[in-house]
């Protein structure tokens, strides 16, 4: 019997979450089980997802299968990204400082600003008027 080795990470950004699995292969990527350019229709995007791919000179190296949920395009794109990252990182360990300075392992913690009690929004107050 051979036994699949598969190696896999998880990637948060703002309300999204990516677990990335990297299996060794031809290069097929797979999100939420659709194709990656049906998936992720922004040039950019899909620019910011590769990133860690070509840093590590593994493109056509691996089979990516990611399942994304919560959160926006633009915040799906960054979990996948972290997750693809740190998966690398499992994978070799030689891969972690190019993606430490590639800035490809850092959390962006950034989050939506919670609505206050008494005003419209975040920041925004209700309308007032004088008279």
């Amino acid at each position: 019997m051979v036994e699949i080795v598969k190696y896999g990470a998880t990637g948060r950004r703002k309300n999204a979450i990516a677990r990335v699995n990297l299996t060794p292969g031809q290069g097929t990527i797979q999100v939420n089980k659709r194709e990656f350019e049906k998936y992720f229709n922004q040039e950019t995007d899909r620019i910011m997802i590769m990133e860690p791919m070509k840093i590590t000179n593994t493109l056509k190296k691996y089979d990516i299968a990611v399942e994304v949920n919560g959160g926006g395009m633009s915040g799906q794109a960054g979990a996948f990204r972290l997750g693809l990252s740190r998966a690398l990182v499992k994978i070799d360990g030689e891969y972690k400082p190019l993606l430490k300075k590639a800035d490809c392992l850092r959390r962006d913690d950034r989050m939506k600003e919670r609505k206050k009690p008494g005003q419209k929004g975040a920041r925004r107050k209700f309308q007032w008027v004088k008279r």
